[in-house]
């Protein structure tokens, strides 16, 4: 197979989609890489620790499109690359389709088989390539929010974990999955005081052993949400519905109610964001506005902040299945691995996916009745 891994071209994007380490690993198994001049860069990997490795570089990128079988990247196409997908091409990255009705047009359009990084799912509802990435967000999401509390970017001047004499901030998280748990980890290691909004009660049970009175656990419903939001310095939102649009939880009329300085960030904002104030996405560059004195945090690709960490972190879960997909081939590869499966997303001019169907009020069908 002939794999493809051209340099992410989304704002502020410095990740790569492989190592030198999976190079190795995929070229002596007997595949060919084609990796595009400067991919790895920004993840502290040379051009020369891609070749030593086994890999081609190529200045081209339109040929890296037009020869790859797999395409391999992080994030989703943008529309400059959208002409250069063709049919038939395997195309597996983040593709956060939910969000994304221009994409997936294109995608079924173009007949590419698309499989998203997000929906690769176990067997017992683990998301292995979510994991690595929301692990990485949410742990930023604690320290992009104090940094954007303290009064110079615009925030009210609170110091998360406070001092003695002086309370700690109040931070909330809505949401107890692999991100929110990761924020709860940096916000206690932090010494905010911290509450865990789910409507898993089982999960909620978990934290509260693990922390102890450290934390305050809360059942999910409108009325505790806006409790809750309206004490925040700090609102993270970390929740999560596999494939489909996040769901608003906290409403324009809960975040009018917060204090003003107070900061939200909004891990969520790759699904669509699950705050109804954050109606944009923003850069790293860019990575904050201002609404009803409320600084709002809506970076759609947090973890390319930190790129070389994110790279290694992602690649570690990822390789597996590009070996398995070179090796036996998208169709016995996923005839073969269920969580595969799951992870098709559009499959030669078809939505696969019923969750990405149902948010974009587009027909899906099962993978089944097309797979061939």
């Amino acid at each position: 197979m002939i794999i493809g891994v051209p340099k992410e071209i989304k704002p502020d994007e410095d990740r790569v989609a492989v190592t030198p380490a999976g190079v190795q690993t995929l070229t002596k198994e007997g595949h060919k890489l084609l990796i595009e001049t400067g991919a790895g860069l920004g993840s502290g990997i040379s051009n020369e620790d891609f070749i030593s490795a086994g890999a081609d570089m190529m200045d081209s990128i339109s040929e890296i499109f037009t020869w790859s079988d797999i395409l391999l990247k992080v994030k989703e196409p943008l529309s400059s690359e959208y002409a250069m997908l063709r049919e038939g091409q395997v195309l597996f990255t983040y593709l956060h389709l939910a969000r994304g009705p221009e994409l997936t047009s294109v995608l079924v359009e173009k007949k590419v088989i698309a499989i998203a990084y997000e929906t690769i799912q176990l067997d017992n509802g683990t998301l292995p390539l979510l994991i690595p990435m929301s692990e990485v967000a949410g742990r930023m999401a604690v320290q992009v929010g104090a940094r954007f509390l303290e009064k110079p970017c615009g925030g009210r001047g609170v110091l998360l974990g406070g001092v003695p004499g002086v309370p700690a901030a109040e931070v909330v998280i809505t949401g107890a999955g692999t991100v929110g748990s990761n924020a709860l980890k940096i916000a206690v290691g932090m010494g905010a005081q911290v509450t865990v909004i789910d409507r898993n009660e089982d999960r909620l049970r978990y934290l509260d052993d693990l922390y102890g009175g450290r934390i305050k656990t809360v059942v999910s419903n409108q009325f505790n949400v806006e409790q809750a939001v309206r004490n925040a310095d700090l609102l993270i939102g970390a929740v999560l519905v596999v494939g489909a649009k996040a769901p608003k939880m906290v409403t324009e009329e809960m975040v009018k109610q917060m204090k003003p300085g107070s900061v939200i960030v909004d891990v969520s904002i790759d699904q669509g964001g699950s705050v109804e104030t954050v109606d944009r996405d923003t850069t790293h560059s860019d990575p904050v506005f201002e609404k009803h004195g409320v600084l709002h945090y809506a970076v759609v690709n947090m973890p390319g902040a930190v790129a070389r960490t994110s790279t290694f972190a992602l690649t570690n879960a990822t390789l597996p299945y590009v070996l398995e997909l070179a090796n036996k081939g998208y169709v016995k590869a996923i005839h073969d691995n269920p969580a595969i499966a799951r992870g098709v997303n559009v499959y030669k001019g078809n939505i696969t996916c019923r969750a990405v169907g149902e948010s974009l009020n587009k027909e899906s069908c099962e993978l089944n009745d097309v797979l061939k």
